[in-house]
């Protein structure tokens, strides 16, 4: 058996560079890499012998770096995936979220963090943690609740069986999600007799399972027995490339449909049995089928309380629950009729086993009365003195938007409003990481997507919380000359849970600045501080101010950064749902018992 001599580090690089998707691109299309003592030496030797055929990008924080990495495999559906490298200790900590996110999301993803030495003699080396209890481990124990697949690479040789785990993890549409390969520091440097061929390209499928006979007879009976089904087209429909199909398989049905964040764009925003967004944070025409629906078929969905109204949205005494799903755990969740199959596969096996079954059409006029509830509250403000509402920003950057624009963000209130009023014409348009609903992951996010598809227009929607949270990859796409929009909505705190906090019975506090423990009340310079990191950035003082501004960003090369102050109370008072968020059963405060009551009351719908 012919064999090459290789480090641990420069094999695993090498393996990874030569793994290919469908489409005969590299799988990982690079590394994202900030270097310390646990991998600069090993890893960054080997990934410096490929910088001239597989990239490698220098990020300036390892959890925001991760972050770009997600959003890119979530904008190319899957197909292709990023790995991220740090140092032990406190850079390998730092993406301990990130992977969070990704488990969460069921993203690829790939983390290679450094860890102690494999040999001992060092130790304790620096940044490592010791328990008197296990000499085994590392912080880098922590990812194990959060990947998909962990290994701790000890022999060189582990590879060999370690890297096909991990590709066949990131590459099942079942059980795909993040993979953790902690390299312990000195295996990474020693060398070994690798076999050539473990170096050979190989091509990784997405699988597309089909679903069991008899689960197949037993949903396409559910639904010809239905009265009022509906369908909720989750995150899955994206990643099965399932969008016709489910048009088609509603339109010959006449089933109505719901989005879920993650499903959002699964039909364009104006087919007529898209009746919008579903939930708490759903549309009065969608919740109204869904309330009402004897059966609901979740097409690639996990049932997250936002998208069932914490189980209290299905009101039907005799609703069914229908689930097609590729992974059996979200298939069989809360005792639904699993179909357990890839959506797209499934859909087009329902359509023929169904035949010439047709169902009751939605009623009519409900998407109708939902936008004209809510379309008036995207217009730009009469008043020019006023301080503009989300919704109004939301309005400008619709009206600037077109085909190939894709709105995308994760945390604070604009993931609600978005949801509630964004129109989205094709697959794709809209990226919002809501299953972990991350804040800090706008800016890197809307870095990945762009390096994921190069011709979209990117606009990133991030709320100034978010933005201090988390802000470095502002500098790191300037410097790549990575060009996308940034709308910085400024409310001055925390306005998305100062809402919640009323809501809920609570005294404003410790939210907005405002009502903050500070002495000084901020004046923080957003453009100034984007402009400082490489950006280019304005502030505008109105909505026309900001349409303005966006007419320019096709002009500007890099991050284009408009920020705009936001009234901080207003929301979309039309559509939603209840959302179960506990309220204290004793308090001083007046008032508060009865907002329990309530909350009690509320609790009884849930089922």
């Amino acid at each position: 058996m012919a064999t090459i001599r290789l480090t641990a580090a420069q094999a695993m690089m090498r393996y990874l560079s030569a793994q290919l998707n469908e489409d005969g691109e590299t799988y990982l299309a690079g590394v994202w890499a900030i270097f310390g003592h646990g991998n600069v030496a090993g890893i960054g030797e080997a990934l410096h012998g490929l910088k001239d055929t597989w990239p490698t990008w220098r990020g300036q924080n390892e959890q925001s770096m991760a972050h770009a990495a997600i959003a890119y495999a979530k904008q190319m559906r899957r197909t292709r995936a990023m790995a991220v490298t740090s140092s032990i200790g406190p850079g390998a900590l730092n993406m301990i979220t990130a992977a969070g996110l990704a488990h969460v999301n069921r993203l690829p993803v790939l983390f290679v963090p450094g860890d102690v030495f494999a040999g001992r003699g060092p130790d304790p080396v620096l940044q490592q943690l010791e328990d008197a209890t296990d000499g085994s481990l590392s912080v880098n124990d922590c990812f194990r609740p959060v990947s998909r697949y962990f290994d701790r690479i000890t022999r060189p040789e582990q590879l060999l069986t370690a890297l096909p785990r991990a590709l066949r993890t990131m590459t099942d549409p079942a059980e795909c999600g993040p993979v953790t390969l902690s390299f312990c520091q000195d295996v990474q440097a020693e060398a070994y007799d690798w076999p050539e061929a473990f170096f050979t390209p190989n091509v990784w499928r997405t699988r597309r399972p089909h679903p069991d006979p008899v689960e197949l007879d037993r949903v396409a009976a559910l639904i010809r027995a239905a009265k009022r089904p509906v369908i909720i087209a989750g995150g899955g429909v994206h990643f099965s490339g399932a969008d016709a199909a489910l048009a088609a398989f509603a339109q010959r049905f006449d089933i109505p449909v719901v989005e879920t964040q993650a499903g959002k764009s699964a039909l364009p925003w104006d087919h007529a049995l898209n009746l919008g967004p579903v939930g708490v944070t759903g549309a009065s025409s969608a919740n109204a089928v869904c309330e009402s629906a004897d059966l609901i078929l979740g097409v690639g969905t996990r049932f997250q309380d936002f998208t069932t109204g914490s189980w209290a949205l299905f009101k039907h005494k005799d609703r069914k629950l229908v689930s097609i799903n590729v992974a059996a755990y979200d298939a069989m969740k809360h005792g639904a009729e699993p179909l357990c199959a890839d959506a797209r596969v499934a859909l087009e096996l329902l359509q023929t086993a169904l035949g010439d079954h047709r169902c009751q059409p939605p009623p009519k006029g409900l998407k109708a009365a939902w936008f004209a509830a809510v379309d008036p509250l995207t217009d730009a403000p009469g008043d020019a003195n006023s301080l503009p509402t989300d919704q109004q920003v939301i309005g400008a950057v619709q009206r600037a938007s077109h085909m190939e624009t894709v709105v995308m963000c994760a945390a604070g209130t604009m993931p609600g409003e978005l949801h509630k009023l964004w129109k989205a014409p094709r697959a794709g348009a809209y990226h919002m990481e809501y299953g972990f609903s991350c804040m800090g992951y706008e800016i890197a996010g809307a870095m990945g997507i762009k390096m994921a598809q190069p011709g979209r227009d990117v606009i990133c929607m991030v709320g100034d919380g978010s933005y201090m949270m988390m802000n470095s990859e502002m500098a790191t796409a300037a410097m790549m000359g990575i060009s996308f929009a940034v709308v910085i909505t400024d409310n001055r705190g925390y306005g998305c849970i100062n809402r919640l906090q009323m809501g809920t019975g609570g005294a404003e506090f410790n939210n907005l600045y405002a009502h903050a423990n500070i002495e000084t009340q901020p004046r923080i310079d957003f453009a100034a501080h984007a402009n400082a990191m490489g950006a280019t950035a304005v502030k505008v003082t109105s909505i026309a101010g900001l349409e303005a501004a966006l007419a320019k960003r096709d002009a500007v090369k890099g991050p284009y950064v408009i920020v705009i102050d936001t009234d901080p109370y207003p929301s979309t008072p039309h559509g939603g749902n209840w959302w179960d968020v506990a309220v204290p059963e004793i308090s001083p405060r007046p008032g508060m018992a009865e907002v329990r009551a309530q909350y009690e009351t509320q609790r009884k719908d849930q089922a």
